[in-house]
């Protein structure tokens, strides 16, 4: 019995050393071409690419059962571009526990509205980031752009447990956009693509010159979040500071991808930070947020009077 036992949790030891880091949902929504195409297909397609996804090894870490990374992933299938290539836009949500407690607080929350690719049912659904590109560029584009976020969330993710602890995997969502499918029909990569695409999410991200961000992730995360529980007050103001950080970083450095995205989704989560703050605070918080979150400026106005 007691062999048995012993054998019980080596097995479960060793499955526990080779967990995989995410926790992931892959959904593919498709009603708007239902009418033109199988239904199946895409079933298919969600199929594999949760597997992708949930199944590989994307760091050299052991993770935990409870240490996975919760993320959805939302792929649109808008139109169809010609026979089996289809255009789509990719909802990309993660979030990170909050320590002593229930509350997951969001790493990323993002939508790609440049996302091209070639799908035939059943075809292999690989990523190799030695050869990113493949044989068929549009039919490496989507693991692809999904294996570059993969690498973002797992970058966010370190950023807010260590001071720029993220680096070696924004490294590789950048090594991504380097080495990405090209076609004429894909998009999202280049520079000249736009100001908020893939490329200049990687390009600030690795940017020296930015790298105060790192540290209002670090800030605002472990210094700030996670110790809520054992002392509000602190938390708050280390909150409080990462948020001042980020006012004089967007002074010197206007319209960066990198403060958009970093503040995208956390209204309401600062809302609630700051609403029990001593007058004094809530009014500087206020201030800045109106300042760094312009859309939400008024909402930050109201509930922080």
């Amino acid at each position: 019995m007691k062999r048995l036992i012993f054998l019980i949790a080596v097995i479960v030891t060793v499955q526990c050393a080779h967990a995989q880091e995410l926790q992931a949902k892959v959904t593919v929504n498709a009603q708007r071409v239902y009418n033109t195409v199988d239904k199946k297909i895409f079933n298919t397609l969600q199929s594999q690419l949760n597997n992708l996804l949930n199944n590989r090894k994307w760091t050299g870490d052991a993770y935990q059962a409870n240490e996975k990374i919760e993320c959805n992933f939302l792929l649109n299938i808008d139109k169809v571009v010609e026979t089996n290539v289809y255009q789509a836009s990719l909802t990309i949500q993660a979030a990170r526990p909050v320590y002593n407690s229930t509350y997951q607080t969001a790493l990323i929350n993002y939508m790609d509205n440049d996302v091209t690719f070639r799908y035939v049912e059943f075809q292999p659904v690989e990523f190799n980031e030695n050869r990113v590109q493949g044989t068929d560029p549009l039919a490496s584009n989507l693991t692809a752009v999904l294996a570059y976020y993969v690498n973002m969330i797992l970058g966010l993710d370190y950023d807010s447990f260590s001071p720029k602890g993220g680096d070696v995997y924004f490294q590789k969502a950048l090594n991504i956009v380097n080495n990405a499918p090209e076609n004429r029909s894909i998009t999202g990569w280049k520079a000249f693509d736009g100001l908020r695409n893939r490329y200049w999410l990687a390009e600030n991200m690795m940017n020296t010159r930015y790298n105060v961000v790192h540290d209002v992730m670090y800030t605002y995360y472990r210094q700030g979040l996670d110790n809520m529980y054992d002392n509000e007050t602190d938390a708050r103001r280390a909150i409080l500071n990462a948020l001042r950080q980020l006012k004089n970083f967007n002074d010197q450095n206007q319209n960066t991808m990198i403060m958009q995205f970093f503040m995208q989704g956390k209204s309401l989560e600062l809302i609630r930070i700051f609403k029990k703050a001593p007058q004094v605070e809530k009014q500087e918080a206020a201030t800045i947020l109106s300042a760094i979150d312009v859309s939400n400026a008024g909402k930050y106005k109201e509930e922080l009077k």
